[in-house]
């Protein structure tokens, strides 16, 4: 409900400028790399609890429209796959456990481009929100204690990203896009001493722009 009321605040803020209105649709690919955590207790026992993710495989497709040269607001679904690493050591005790973690994320965002749709390269900055859902395979498993509980949550998310638009005449073009999204983590919570920090996501992607 949250994330609905904010898209549509945002539509307002956007179509009074849409006279001159073009619309657009991307797709980009390239590479995700998650925020690691770890906890630690130096009691007596002693317990240590970490996660430790491996670069990924990213996907992004998008479609929106531009409200006038500078403001456009754009609709994303976001795919992205990494392998983590569970560990918790308790005392003389351990367990590790691999598991391939999904995200599935619906964002809005709002796009504030610095050279107006007549130039060929268009730089931008973009902010927006939405929701994730954050899901991961089980795999292999060494150790004496039980693994941590599997994952499946739906999470609030924060988007800001940096890019450029590579503009042919035809309307066909080139994106880049480098962002950061932070939403709730469902492995810190997990992790027994429970983890402190958000889960981060940084994504390189790479494709093609196409105005109408």
């Amino acid at each position: 409900m949250v994330v609905l009321r904010l898209a549509a605040a945002l539509c307002f803020v956007v179509l009074p400028l849409s006279g001159q209105a073009r619309y657009f649709i991307t797709a980009l690919g390239g590479v995700s790399t998650l925020s690691a955590d770890a906890a630690s207790e130096l009691g007596l026992p002693i317990a240590i609890a970490l996660y430790s993710p491996e670069n990924g495989a990213a996907a992004n497709i998008g479609a929106g429209f531009h409200g006038n040269d500078w403001l456009s607001l754009q609709a994303n679904y976001i795919w992205n796959r990494n392998h983590l690493t569970l560990t918790q050591v308790n005392d003389r005790t351990f367990v590790e456990q691999q598991r391939n973690a999904r995200q599935h994320a619906g964002v809005v965002d709002v796009l504030l481009y610095f050279r107006n749709r007549r130039s060929w390269a268009r730089p931008y900055l973009s902010a927006g929100a939405g929701l994730v859902s954050i899901a991961d395979t089980p795999g292999s498993v060494r150790g004496g204690i039980e693994p941590p509980p599997r994952v499946s949550e739906v999470r609030a998310l924060l988007r800001v990203a940096v890019g450029i638009d590579l503009i042919h005449s035809s309307g066909w073009g080139l994106r880049y896009s480098f962002s950061e999204s932070i939403s709730g983590n469902p492995y810190s919570a997990i992790l027994r001493p429970r983890g402190p920090r958000n889960l981060a996501n940084f994504q390189n992607l790479f494709g093609f722009v196409r105005y109408f």
